[in-house]
């Protein structure tokens, strides 16, 4: 048995009308010459498989490092190898990952390989064929979920119908807005308001925002369908 949740409407917006997002919601790799190369080889139709999983990879990395930086931290003192203390850091709370099936998984090995022993949890959303709206199939999530720092792993914002849904499990559970970080491939300033307007504490990392959707909701200029790219589905 499926869960139906909360209807969401497509946000009509466009890069004017999102900027006041950024910074506060939206936090935008920089925009450097290495990134956008990088974008080029994930976004041309033909690289190969390889070359795509290996740029996604890479960008990634970027994104989970980056999404680090915005959780708590506190003071920790460790002694070092010469008998001296240093006066270090480290989180605050304990954290977790949740990647939104299935395109989300392709983002657990980078997340993995920076923090390693980080606890995985799942979320199953699909959209209903005849009505558009999202359905909840499936979780596996702890019970202490509400007092972890979540990263919310999905590589496309495109409508926000999606985000919107797997943020609604988690706020349904007692996790607070200010304690999810929506970690993002790609965006579009649709989906960035969509998100903004409705749970303005969570926190978008993306590493780039799209011109917009057309017709098809597709973002353009895009990317494809990522999972299928990433896992070797597509057709």
């Amino acid at each position: 048995m499926t869960t139906a949740l909360r209807p969401v409407t497509t946000a009509s917006a466009t890069s004017d009308t999102c900027g006041h997002f950024f910074g506060a919601n939206v936090h935008l790799l920089p925009q450097t010459d290495q990134l956008r190369a990088l974008h080029t080889v994930v976004r041309n139709r033909d690289a190969s498989r390889e070359d795509f999983v290996f740029g996604a990879g890479r960008i990634i990395r970027m994104l989970t490092e980056a999404a680090l930086n915005l959780l708590p931290f506190e003071p920790y003192d460790v002694t070092t190898p010469v008998g001296s203390t240093y006066h270090g850091l480290r989180f605050a709370q304990k954290l977790i990952g949740v990647p939104i099936i299935r395109a989300g998984e392709s983002m657990e090995a980078e997340l993995r390989a920076v923090v390693p022993g980080i606890r995985i949890g799942k979320i199953l959303i699909q959209r209903d064929k005849t009505t558009k709206q999202p359905h909840l199939y499936y979780t596996a999530l702890p019970q202490d979920i509400a007092d972890r720092q979540v990263l919310l792993l999905d590589p496309m914002l495109a409508t926000g119908g999606t985000a919107l849904a797997a943020i609604e499990v988690l706020r349904e559970l007692g996790v607070p807005e200010e304690h999810i970080v929506f970690v993002n491939f790609i965006t579009c300033p649709e989906g960035i308001a969509a998100v903004a307007d409705r749970y303005p504490g969570v926190r978008i990392v993306t590493s780039a925002v799209e011109n917009g959707l057309n017709e098809q909701a597709y973002m353009l200029p895009g990317i494809g369908d990522f999972g299928d790219r990433y896992f070797g589905t597509d057709r």
